[in-house]
């Protein structure tokens, strides 16, 4: 999405200590060792906090909010004190847009983690380039948001020099899926269905491509619409087309609910998605059995690796209401990324922010580079993860459990 679309989280760097001075200008933190107050620098946070993806923006917001915490324990920064700002975008891209330019009317705001969808970021791309205002997303997938429209027939282009993300995009992911559902999970017949979305028909398309190059047939496409609940043509659709698996391009919400109603067809075939779906609440969304539902996801699974431990005790020991889901890992990891670039700025100012704080806290993002809970952090020229490290998760038991990690090499 992100996206959308899962779970990877990022450790604390810690580097070398250096010696700064508050900045004047945006004083109002707390003391400094040595008694003086602290300059207040805000992460400005973007993601759907209701509706039907506050399971997934709730997690992207304590996320980053932990990252600023930690940072503020540690004294990552010598002289600054991390805050945020969360604002709720609902999923809708006007919303997002809106929010944007609020952000950037806050001078404190030096970097904005999100937002989850790629169809909000399209309208916030804008806004935040023209402030020079860096933005990381954890969840968008959409490629063209970073390498152009043409991206598709080989022509990239980066639109903004201030937009960065912690997640592949579908190129990786929805390749990633054909090749798992062809080879390994041996169908070769699918039903494609998407929810219209810039996320979910983006990654369906990609899939599509890449099944029929590995020999698979599609043997039939629909469409949903998001926030609708009864899926039963498509769910009938699918029953008659004679598939043995069926790919969904799009969220948890209709994903869920297209999934039991295509069981209950008597369809006895698996669902795909990508990481738009890999939540415990597409399975809560359905009431038949889910058992046998696939979904991929960006990075290797978070509680399994060791980097992702601190990170784990750290979220629990704030007893933050939601977990940190899908995303909460790329927004630890996209939070800290703002961090060790803020560290920068100041560490190469004398220990102060500049009057150009935005624009330099830009480029120090294109050369950031550090282990994270998710693995290494640091984007290509087009402001892409280099981390290209997946997952397939199955419904097994009733939840969500790894069957197959890798790293993907195009």
């Amino acid at each position: 999405m992100r996206h959308r679309s899962l779970l990877i989280l990022t450790t604390v760097i810690t580097t070398g200590a250096l010696t700064l001075t508050a900045c004047g200008s945006r004083d109002g933190g707390s003391k400094d060792n040595s008694g003086g107050k602290k300059t207040v620098v805000v992460i400005g946070v973007d993601a759907p906090l209701t509706g039907s993806l506050s399971a997934l923006g709730q997690g992207i917001k304590n996320s980053v909010d932990l990252a600023a915490k930690t940072a503020n324990k540690n004294n990552e920064v010598p002289g600054i004190e991390f805050k945020i700002e969360a604002l709720d975008d609902q999923a809708v891209p006007a919303s997002g847009q809106a929010n944007a330019t609020k952000l950037v009317g806050n001078k404190d705001v030096l970097g904005v983690v999100g937002p989850l969808n790629s169809g909000v970021a399209q309208q916030m791309q804008g806004v935040f380039a023209s402030a020079k205002l860096a933005q990381v997303s954890p969840a968008n997938t959409n490629p063209a948001l970073s390498q152009g429209d043409n991206w598709g027939k080989g022509e990239f282009k980066r639109g903004f020099d201030t937009y960065f993300r912690t997640a592949a995009t579908d190129v990786v992911q929805g390749k990633f899926a054909a090749q798992y559902l062809f080879k390994d999970a041996g169908k070769k017949k699918v039903f494609i269905v998407d929810d219209k979305q810039t996320y979910g028909a983006g990654l369906a398309a990609i899939f599509a491509e890449e099944f029929k190059k590995l020999g698979g047939e599609v043997v039939g496409t629909d469409h949903v619409t998001v926030k609708e609940t009864d899926f039963s043509s498509t769910a009938d659709k699918v029953k008659s087309s004679g598939a043995d698996s069926v790919y969904f391009g799009g969220q948890y919400p209709e994903g869920g609910l297209l999934a039991d109603q295509i069981k209950k067809t008597g369809a006895n075939v698996p669902l795909m998605g990508g990481d738009g779906i890999q939540d415990p609440a597409f399975i809560s969304a359905s009431g038949e059995a889910n058992e046998g539902d696939l979904a991929t996801s960006i990075g290797y699974p978070v509680e399994k690796l060791d980097t992702a431990k601190k990170f784990i005790e750290d979220y629990k020991a704030e007893g933050y209401k939601d977990p940190y889901a899908a995303y909460g890992g790329y927004s630890y990891d996209a939070g800290w990324a703002v961090i060790q670039a803020v560290k920068a700025v100041v560490a190469a100012n004398n220990g102060k922010l500049p009057d150009d704080a935005r624009a330099k806290v830009v480029e120090a993002l294109g050369k950031v580079s550090f282990e994270g809970v998710t693995g290494k952090v640091a984007f290509d020229q087009y402001g892409d993860t280099t981390n290209k490290q997946l997952t397939v998760y199955k419904v097994e038991g009733g939840k969500w459990v790894d069957v197959k990690s890798d790293t993907f090499n195009q």
